[in-house]
């Protein structure tokens, strides 16, 4: 493949991996909704005149012109009409949401869940192969460890759902071309709560820039790259959910992720597998007890 192809095709595997994000988003908040309960005025009142005040504050204290203003609106329009709206508040702000949510645990470190999770993957042992091509390229990883309690005790059957991207930065179920459950699977854990899960090493990837999102990245000058990684979701009955992204010692872009997420407890410590084939690491999940 040339790499003028490569990058016709990564830009149409952005744009449609950006919708996909929008649409499986709304179908999950619809699901949802039933159970969401009445709606707090009060507290919306002071979230909505808070924020509102804070751009205001910007345009006062900045002296935002008009056309600045209209580029703004022109702008938040097209995140619109691109279904970015996920993909801009994922990378932007689900890091401090994320913050705020978990600053009470005492277990394993979390962060963001990202706009490419699906649930009900397939269920696998937990010693066994993540659903992937019989030609998937990458480097072989071996990826095992325990789930525990912040107590101690091992926490057989633990469920770890795992998903990432491919060699090339790719998704399944976001990006064309892929079986629909391409490197997503859920892991069962054994009676001493402990995994060893056969996958290939993802590839860092740029989140899409042929959009609005985009346009922000390249009027502000900034990247668009997040380092490579594992997403995990891990849980157990009567403890609190751990949503969390596993990285990559070495990436260039750890310590300056566009999406904010990297955490100095998140980065894994792979070794040569000792039977000649790939890496291998260890990682234990330490979960808190339900409040």
């Amino acid at each position: 493949m040339t790499d003028t192809s490569f990058e016709s095709e990564a830009t149409a595997k952005a744009a449609e991996s950006g919708a996909n994000a929008s649409v499986q988003f709304r179908e999950r908040m619809a699901a949802n909704a039933a159970g969401s309960g009445p709606i707090d005025h009060e507290r919306v009142d002071y979230l909505a005149s808070k924020a509102v005040k804070a751009l205001n504050d910007i345009v006062i204290e900045d002296k935002v012109s008009y056309a600045e203003y209209n580029a703004l609106k022109a702008w938040l329009i097209k995140v619109g009409e691109d279904g970015e709206w996920p993909l801009f508040l994922d990378v932007w702000l689900e890091h401090s949401v994320e913050e705020v949510a978990n600053e009470h645990r005492e277990g394993s470190k979390g962060t963001i869940e990202g706009p490419y999770y699906m649930s009900g993957s397939p269920e696998i042992e937990w010693n066994g192969t993540i659903p992937m091509r019989d030609d998937e390229p990458g480097t072989p990883f071996v990826f095992s460890g325990q789930v525990r309690s912040v107590d101690g005790r091992p926490l057989a059957g633990a469920k770890l759902e795992l998903w990432h991207a491919d060699n090339l930065g790719f998704y399944s179920q976001f990006a064309p071309g892929l079986p629909e459950w391409n490197l997503r699977g859920t892991f069962i854990a054994n009676e001493e709560g402990r995994y060893e899960i056969h996958t290939i090493r993802p590839a860092p990837y740029q989140i899409p820039t042929d959009g609005a999102c985009g346009q922000l990245i390249a009027a502000a000058d900034w990247h668009a790259w997040r380092p490579a990684h594992l997403h995990f979701k891990v849980s157990a009955p009567e403890h609190e959910l751990n949503t969390s992204q596993l990285y990559f010692p070495g990436d260039p872009h750890n310590g300056d992720d566009i999406a904010s997420a990297v955490k100095p407890e998140l980065i894994l410590d792979p070794k040569p597998n000792p039977n000649g084939e790939g890496e291998i690491t260890e990682y234990d999940f330490v979960l808190d007890p339900e409040a």
